[in-house]
């Protein structure tokens, strides 16, 4: 494995890396970790050239020279103005949106293929730029949930579409390149514990053959002793 005395993750636009960087102060306070916001365009490549050593982000398309490990898929929603029609339901279909004009940014991470609405020429550079255009009333956005979130205004609403594909999210790391620390913070991602052997730094010693043996036989000395003792319950007064 790599040697690594800092470990630096990268994170996309509505990814939430926050939780985990405490555990990870708790467990390795001795270990700088840092968090650094990458575009999601730019994540891949920059796991490739080493400028964070594991990213969480949305798969792309070319995954060459990756581990990829997938974490959880995200809702696609349509971000419209809070007064608009579709904001009267809780949830809306893709057919909702087909005589919708569109925004597709040109960061787009939904990669929806056929998507249903009348899609807009010009395209916006950011899906921030995309969320200006679409408080102006000049149409719908669709972005996985946590975007929806980020980018919340108080002229804004969303809703989910029952039938859109959904957005994967995963943690990403160069292969060959998997450090103690890096294994170390997938594990607090997936949940482990810090007793558990694979979240611990070093590894517990293995028994000998000899301290095997002799902790056999001093669990069944001790069976043996509790299977003697008399029992006080059956004992009757004299």
């Amino acid at each position: 494995m790599v040697t690594r005395t800092s470990l630096t993750v990268g994170y996309v636009p509505g990814a939430t890396p926050a939780k985990w960087a405490r555990t990870w102060a708790q467990r390795r306070p001795e270990v700088p970790l840092e968090l650094r916001a990458v575009p999601a365009a730019d994540a891949a490549a920059d796991l490739r050239a080493g400028a964070v050593d594991i990213a969480i982000l949305r798969p792309p398309a070319d995954t060459s020279g990756l581990a990829v490990i997938p974490l959880y898929e995200e809702t696609t929603v349509a971000v419209v103005p809070t007064d608009h029609i579709l904001s009267a339901a809780d949830e809306i279909a893709a057919a909702d949106l087909a005589d919708e004009p569109t925004l597709l940014p040109e960061d787009d991470v939904v990669g929806w293929r056929d998507a249903p609405g009348v899609l807009l020429e010009h395209r916006p550079e950011t899906t921030l730029a995309a969320i200006e255009l679409v408080a102006a009333g000049l149409g719908v956005l669709m972005v996985p949930q946590s975007l929806a979130r980020l980018y919340h205004r108080k002229d804004l609403t969303y809703r989910a579409i029952a039938d859109a594909p959904t957005c994967p999210v995963a943690l990403a790391f160069p292969k060959g390149e998997q450090s103690e620390l890096v294994e170390e913070f997938i594990g607090i991602v997936r949940g482990r514990r810090a007793s558990s052997s694979r979240g611990q730094t070093e590894s517990a010693p293995k028994r000998t053959a000899r301290e095997k043996t002799l902790a056999k036989q001093a669990a069944r000395a001790a069976a043996g002793k509790v299977a003697r003792r008399p029992g006080r319950a059956g004992r009757g007064r004299r």
